[in-house]
């Protein structure tokens, strides 16, 4: 079913809005998760899913590979596109979509669009989410042509507020109409932010929900339980906008990064599209067994809502340093893997990190909760009716997980030695 902040059609094309050149000043429209205070002294880690130091990518992802999206719209989805671009995730264009003149001018995207010129002036949507919607509505022809040759589109934002809430339905049903796998990550709001905030969102993740192809909700308040309790207010908002930072980069580095085992886009399509509701798992391990204890973490985390048990479909990253061996590669698959239900799909790739030393992070998105999928105007590869799906090997290696026989078994890639 349609949004109830998306009913409208498109409207004529409007002339491109250039990102204004002010000097920076504070958002005047603060975002449900992702307010930005002043800088503060460093402060010690936090415990997962915590941001880990941000990685400095510097190679850059194979030529011809498929093309990658990142919209942030309103103050906490160009909160979390900035956190992004300081982790330095490659292969991927940023888009910070607002309605906050002076947020657009603080952030480092690629491409700033400012929305609603004529509606907001450039004062935010004022936590309206109709404003937001309309606002997005009026520039609907700029924002196509920004997404046009997308093949994945990942629509970042808070629920809560007005730019948010209204507008990332608006950015998510261009990214289908130009044929883009889109996927939503939203946060909900903390329980602190009051019931009215908390209703607004429930009304804007349901109108996103019906725009992508995948939607991915971060539950704040789930954070809580492990934030210290010293932990400010600030810092809870930064560590919301940088579980969408892990979120988006534990997907788009699957297929844009090379690895140990690589993922191809079709892999990814195949667990997202018209997938519906999906959670996000995120683990951290160090020590010994910090492959199975980051796979046990990410299959347990505070983030996923319900047990991963119920998923069909789920899609496993796991990186480490140049240490990580193949065996714990394996035994972290296989952790995940016995938390699943036992006939899921699981696809995953492994990636090497050169800035991480003793650490394993793995990323759990778990979708397709009792096989509900939504009807869909793309062609998608299915396998033959009662035949399990089974991922395909591409050359130079691919990974395959196979479960419901009773053994999980890993396709070992082909440039290593076999006994």
């Amino acid at each position: 079913m349609r949004s109830a902040f998306s009913s409208e059609t498109p409207p004529a094309e409007k002339a491109e809005a250039a990102a204004p050149t002010a000097p920076p000043a504070a958002p005047a429209d603060a975002p449900s998760a992702g307010k930005e205070g002043e800088e503060e002294e460093a402060r010690p880690p936090v415990t997962p899913p915590a941001p880990a130091p941000a990685p400095n990518r510097t190679a850059a992802p194979p030529a011809g590979g498929p093309a990658l999206k990142v919209v942030g719209v309103g103050g906490a989805g160009v909160n979390a596109v900035d956190r992004m671009i300081e982790a330095g995730i490659a292969g991927v264009e940023f888009i910070a979509v607002n309605t906050d003149v002076q947020s657009l001018q603080q952030s480092e995207a690629d491409v700033t669009v400012h929305i609603g010129e004529d509606i907001t002036r450039g004062l935010g949507a004022g936590a309206d989410p109709e404003v937001g919607r309309a606002a997005a509505m009026e520039d609907y022809d700029h924002i196509k042509q920004l997404l046009k040759g997308a093949d994945m589109v990942f629509v970042a934002a808070g629920a809560g507020g007005g730019t948010g809430t209204g507008a990332a339905p608006i950015v998510a049903r261009i990214a289908r109409e130009v044929g883009a796998l889109t996927v939503g990550i939203i946060t909900r709001p903390f329980g602190f932010e009051g019931t009215r905030r908390a209703s607004t969102a429930s009304l804007g993740i349901d109108s996103l929900a019906a725009e992508v192809d995948t939607l991915i909700v971060v539950p704040n308040n789930r954070l809580l339980e492990v934030l210290d309790q010293r932990t400010s207010m600030v810092e809870a908002f930064r560590v919301a906008d940088d579980v969408l930072r892990q979120g988006v980069q534990g997907i788009s580095d699957l297929v844009t990064l090379p690895g140990i085992i690589n993922l191809d886009f079709a892999d990814v399509r195949t667990i997202m599209s018209d997938a519906g509701t999906a959670l996000l798992g995120i683990g951290m391990g160090t020590g010994e067994q910090r492959a199975i204890v980051a796979a046990e973490q990410a299959a347990a985390s505070p983030l996923l809502e319900t047990s991963i048990d119920g998923a069909r479909s789920i899609l496993l990253s796991i990186t480490g340093g140049e240490d990580l061996s193949l065996w714990e590669i394996n035994e972290a698959a296989k952790a995940v893997a016995e938390a699943a239900h036992p006939d899921a799909t699981i696809i995953f790739g492994a990636m090497v990190d050169e800035n991480l030393d003793d650490q394993v992070w793995v990323t759990v998105v778990a979708t397709r909760y009792g096989e509900t999928r939504r009807p869909s105007s793309r062609r998608r590869l299915e396998e033959p009716a009662g035949e399990p799906r089974v991922e395909r090997r591409r050359e130079g290696g691919r990974s395959t997980l196979k479960t419901g026989t009773g053994v999980d078994t890993l396709d070992v890639p082909e440039f290593v030695p076999r006994g």
